[in-house]
C-alpha cells in the first residue's frame, strides 16, 4: 500500500472511529434519559398511597334502649333543634319492639294427600281430599261458640279423630273438654286475624310436659300445595302454626324529649314529654355495637380504593417494563458499537504500521 493510499485509509478510519464514538454518545444520552424517566416512574410508585383495610374497633357506636313494661325502645336519632336547643329539648326518634301473642310458624312438616270417597278424581278443590300427617287424620278445626249446652260428645269425636288418645280423652271432665274447644277455636281466630285466611286444619301433639297442644294448617295452602303422584305426599314441607310470641315494630317519630348525662357525656336517662309537656322519665341504657353499615361502607370504599391502586401499579410497571426493554436494546447497540470501535482502533494501528514504514523507507531512499 502506498503511501498516499495508507493516508487516505487512516483518515477514512478516523472517521468511522469518530462517528462511531458519536453514535455511542447519542445511545448513552438515549440510555440517561430513559434513566430518568424510569427514576420518575420509581417516584411516583414511592408516593403514591397504599390502601389499608378498615379495622372494625373502629366502626362502633353506642346505642341507647329504654324500658316501657313490655316494650323495648331504642333510640334512633336525638337531635337538637334551632327553636328547641336553648330549652334543652331534643326532637326524638325511637323504635318500639311491642311483644304479641298470636300465632306464629312452628315449623314445616310432610303431609299425604287422600281423595275421599265418591270425590272426582284429580279435583283441585282441598275439600274433596283428606290430609293425614303419620297417619293423623287433619281435621277441621273445631268451631265453637262457648254455649252452655256443649255437645261433648261432639267434642270428644273431633279431639280424637285430631289426634288425642282417646283414653286420654275419656279421662278429660265436661269442664276439661269445654276449655280445649274454647282454645282451640280462640286460636284458629288468632290465626283467621293474622293470616286473612277462614279455613283451618287441625291436629294434636304432644308438648315437652306432656299435654297436647293443637297444630294449625291452612287449608288454602294445603289445597295448592304440590304431590307426588306416587306416594301422594307434598314435594316440599308444609307450614305449621302453633300458639306463639312475636315481635310487632313501631317507629316513634318528632317525640320532644329531655336528657340527663353523666359526667362523661355519656346519657343515662331520657324524659319524653306528652301533649301537655310533662316529662315522663325513662332509665337508659347504654350498649356498644358495632356500624355494620358504616364498616360495610368503609370496606366498600377500600375494594374500591385497592382496585384503583393496583391498576395504577400496574401501569407505571408496564411502562418501567418498556423503558427496560428499551435500555436492554440501547446497551446491546453500545456493545456492538465498541467491538466495532475496537476492531478500527486495531486496523487504524496497522495503517498506521505501514505509514510509518513507508515513511522510514522514504528517508532512507533520499538519504542514500
Amino acid at each position: 500500500m502506498g503511501m498516499s493510499a495508507s493516508q487516505a485509509r487512516f483518515l477514512s478510519l478516523t472517521a468511522r472511529k469518530t462517528n462511531v464514538e458519536y453514535e455511542g454518545q447519542q445511545i448513552n444520552q438515549q440510555r440517561t434519559a430513559l434513566s430518568n424517566e424510569s427514576s420518575n416512574y420509581y417516584s411516583q410508585l414511592a408516593s403514591m398511597t397504599v390502601p389499608t383495610p378498615p379495622v372494625s374497633a373502629d366502626y362502633m357506636k353506642l346505642t341507647y334502649t329504654f324500658k316501657n313494661g313490655n316494650e323495648a325502645n331504642t333510640i334512633t336519632s336525638l337531635i337538637a333543634t334551632a327553636t328547641t336547643k336553648d330549652d334543652g329539648v331534643y326532637m326524638l326518634n325511637y323504635v318500639q319492639k311491642i311483644p304479641d301473642n298470636t300465632m306464629v310458624v312452628y315449623g314445616t312438616t310432610q303431609l299425604t294427600k287422600l281423595l275421599k270417597p265418591n270425590a272426582q278424581e284429580g279435583s283441585k278443590n282441598h275439600e274433596d281430599y283428606d290430609f293425614y300427617l303419620r297417619e293423623v287424620h287433619l281435621q277441621a278445626s273445631y268451631d265453637y261458640d262457648d254455649a252452655a249446652n256443649a255437645d261433648y260428645a261432639d267434642i270428644r269425636t273431633h279431639l280424637i279423630a285430631a289426634g288425642i288418645n282417646e283414653a286420654d280423652v275419656n279421662k278429660m271432665s265436661d269442664t276439661e273438654l269445654r276449655n280445649k274447644a274454647k282454645v282451640e277455636a280462640q286460636y284458629r281466630a288468632l290465626a283467621v286475624e293474622r293470616y286473612s285466611q277462614d279455613d283451618w286444619y287441625v291436629r294434636y301433639q304432644k308438648d315437652s310436659n306432656g299435654a297436647y297442644e293443637p297444630i294449625y294448617y291452612n287449608a288454602k295452602e294445603l289445597g295448592n300445595a304440590d304431590f307426588n303422584e306416587e306416594t301422594a305426599q307434598t314435594l316440599s314441607g308444609m307450614k305449621a302454626y302453633i300458639f306463639g310470641e312475636t315481635t310487632r315494630t313501631k317507629e316513634i317519630k318528632n317525640a320532644r324529649a329531655m336528657v340527663e348525662q353523666d359526667s362523661s357525656g355519656r346519657y343515662i336517662s331520657i324524659s319524653i314529654l306528652d301533649e301537655d309537656n310533662n316529662p315522663v322519665k325513662y332509665e337508659l341504657t347504654t350498649t356498644t355495637q358495632n356500624d355494620e353499615a358504616a364498616y360495610n361502607d368503609a370496606m366498600n370504599q377500600y375494594y374500591y380504593d385497592k382496585a384503583r391502586y393496583d391498576k395504577q401499579v400496574q401501569e407505571v410497571n408496564s411502562k418501567i417494563e418498556i423503558i427496560q426493554i428499551q435500555d436492554k436494546n440501547l446497551e446491546l447497540k453500545l456493545k456492538q458499537l465498541d467491538t466495532e470501535e475496537n476492531a478500527i482502533a486495531t486496523e487504524m494501528d496497522a495503517v498506521k504500521k505501514v505509514i510509518s514504514k513507508n515513511v522510514e523507507s522514504s528517508f532512507k531512499t533520499f538519504n542514500a
